[in-house]
């Protein structure tokens, strides 16, 4: 989850709400790519969930992570809770996973290797305490009770909030993980293309990347428990948002929709004022009766923007969130789908092409077939499985248009990252079918299999 933003000084004008999403825009050089996974930690012996402080803990990970490998500490209230380096950012999700939010790159090489390079030092500093990693949706064995509450002010708030709104918002913050790319627009048009796109084809994502069919130590019904998750969360804030394609989408309807989303928190001198529903067109007028008489700053607005958790959303940039976490070669398939979709002008055109059609209810439909059937998934006339072979044959098709090579010229360009979306499309099976199997074969009903097989 996000940090505290920082600087851009009062809201004098209404208009400052969409002009701060809309210089986001950016001209097609400098469009970057920005990768954002999490994975849960813990320890070896035991299978429980990392504490947050102890000998083998997500505070000694921290702690290796500044004293060996050069990342700058971030703190609040005295507490180590997240690191910094070279436009990067290592964070705590509130059950304790551990997320890289990774730096703005240019290709999918260079966010691969940072990947790679993060995995690699996380696993150097784990096995030095006997501590273990694992990528998936959901936590696979462990209770509610198992898991810690990381001491960030944020999460004491949305804990006691997410009770009142819905009956699983708790569980996605300590027993969930999830992999997503951060990604550029150009002008207002070009947001709304993709994000429309994003929204429709977000159900792909899930179905491709489904690997949470476990909790509590046995199937769950669903090959992405995470999406299921999602569902019942708080629907103020969540969900397909039919409204983005409706005519005259753009800023402002997002800022109207934002402005609706009940509010959390004010950050104020490193700490999380409780504004727990209370409204942001209410602090606008000065009226928030958590800081009455104030105003916002676009640090607050910002701040809010990050309290909205549609499968898609906007801010300075566009953040594809449908996929579940997962195992390393996924985590590059991820931003490769999407840059292959988003970042080339006719695969994005061919995209909505097969999209547009669709009405809210289907794109409902399809979000929650794909959370219980993953590629074996059906929705009237639509079938996921062909569907998302087309969508992958566009996103490859993009990443040849972009053309971006690796390796210092030895690869042409980075469709290589779509191979385990390939091998899906091909087996017509996804991560969490391949767990289901060994569940019911060789791992004999045992769950706990899973982290000598499957942790990083």
């Amino acid at each position: 989850m996000s940090i505290p933003q920082s600087g851009g000084g009062p809201i004098e004008h209404h208009s400052q709400l969409a002009e701060y999403l809309e210089s986001g825009c950016k001209p097609r050089d400098e469009w970057r790519i920005g990768t954002e996974h999490e994975k849960f930690g813990y320890c070896k012996d035991t299978l429980k969930p990392l504490p947050y402080e102890g000998e083998r803990s997500i505070l000694a990970v921290l702690k290796g992570l500044r004293d060996g490998h050069g990342w700058s500490p971030l703190e609040e209230g005295g507490k180590l809770i997240g690191l910094e380096k070279d436009g990067a950012n290592v964070s705590l999700e509130p059950g304790g996973q551990l997320e890289l939010s990774g730096a703005p790159l240019e290709n999918i090489h260079q966010t691969c290797d940072e990947v790679n390079q993060h995995l690699s030092d996380v696993k150097d500093i784990a096995d030095k305490i006997g501590v273990g990693f694992i990528g998936l949706g959901a936590a696979p064995i462990w209770s509610h009770e198992d898991m810690p509450l990381m001491p960030k002010g944020r999460y004491k708030l949305m804990d006691s909030y997410m009770k009142e709104v819905g009956t699983m918002g708790t569980t996605m913050m300590r027993r969930t993980c999830t992999v997503q790319v951060n990604l550029d627009f150009a002008s207002e048009a070009d947001m709304v293309q993709k994000l429309r796109v994003a929204l429709a084809l977000q159900p792909v994502a899930t179905a491709l990347f489904a690997n949470s069919p476990f909790l509590e130590g046995k199937p769950n019904g669903h090959k992405s428990w995470r999406s299921r998750v999602w569902r019942d969360l708080d629907p103020a804030r969540t969900g397909m948002l039919p409204f983005v394609f409706e005519e005259g989408f753009g800023f402002e309807a997002w800022v109207q929709y934002a402005l609706d989303v009940p509010m959390y928190f004010v950050y104020r001198n490193g700490e999380y004022i409780n504004a727990l529903g209370m409204s942001f067109r209410d602090f606008l007028k000065g009226e928030l009766s958590a800081l009455p008489g104030e105003t916002p700053q676009l640090s607050d607005w910002a701040d809010h923007l990050t309290t909205a958790f549609p499968e898609a959303r906007i801010k300075k940039y566009m953040e594809m969130r449908g996929a579940d976490g997962g195992p390393w070669r996924r985590l590059c398939a991820l931003p490769a789908f999407w840059v292959g979709l988003m970042y080339d002008q006719s695969s994005l055109n061919a995209a909505w092409d097969l999209v547009k059609g669709w009405d809210a209810e289907t794109r409902e439909a399809l979000r929650v077939a794909a959370s219980e059937d993953g590629l074996q998934a059906k929705v009237g006339g639509v079938n996921m499985h062909d569907l998302a072979r087309q969508v992958v044959e566009i996103s490859e098709a993009g990443l040849v248009a972009r053309g971006h090579e690796g390796a210092g010229g030895l690869v042409p360009d980075e469709t290589h990252f779509l191979s385990a979306l390939k091998d899906s499309l091909d087996s017509g099976k996804v991560p969490a079918d391949e767990l289901l199997e060994r569940y019911h074969g060789d791992w004999n009903g045992d769950v706990t299999r899973i982290f000598k097989e499957f942790s990083y």
